[in-house]
């Protein structure tokens, strides 16, 4: 059965237009769709003071939860550009990837957005609210964090964490580890 064939509500990534995500994502839930917009704070120096302010982690994307058969609602909402995908066919992205996101958004920990990432070892943590999440670990100036991706959006998350709360999933395999090693940002991954 393909995607158009099944009959059941999967997660989408919504293309939006340029600073309109907390927008669509409002029109969308007064539709009664539910959606999922994860932000974090930044610092923003407006008019010589600075000010913390929610920003898309995401930029450009909202999650929404539909039934891609009858997305026609969704498409013709302001500010949706596009439903993510191959081509013309939507793609739903992964589950536990959106469960990922929620719990990091959810944790209270700080968070941002992040390059993302394909090389690197994978980690899962172990204690605390974020338990059971899976990602990437790296060290950059001095912290460890997890990163976090949806593949289909080819963007991460990164989230700083105490080294001490994760557990590998397994090595690094061989090219992955020549790629680091050529990879600035990366040379300091923890194996």
């Amino acid at each position: 059965m393909g995607l158009l064939e099944s009959d059941s509500q999967q997660w989408f990534a919504l293309q939006v237009r340029t600073r309109w995500e907390s927008s669509t994502a409002v029109l969308l839930s007064g539709k009664g769709y539910e959606t999922f917009l994860p932000t974090y704070k930044v610092r923003k120096r407006w008019k010589g003071k600075v000010r913390e302010i929610d920003s898309a982690l995401f930029p450009g994307y909202v999650f929404c939860n539909f039934n891609a058969q009858k997305r026609l609602p969704v498409l013709i909402t302001p500010g949706v550009i596009s439903v993510v995908g191959q081509g013309r066919i939507p793609q739903p992205v992964d589950e536990r990837e959106i469960e990922g996101i929620q719990k990091i958004v959810t944790s209270g920990f700080r968070a941002e957005p992040w390059p993302f990432l394909e090389i690197g070892q994978k980690v899962r943590i172990e204690q605390d609210v974020l338990q059971g999440l899976e990602g990437i670990l790296i060290n950059f100036k001095g912290n460890q964090r997890i990163v976090v991706s949806v593949s289909l959006l080819r963007r991460s998350v990164a989230l700083e964490i105490d080294r001490e709360c994760v557990r590998p999933i397994g090595p690094i395999r061989v090219g992955e580890r020549d790629a680091i090693g050529t990879h600035p940002l990366l040379q300091r991954v923890i194996a």
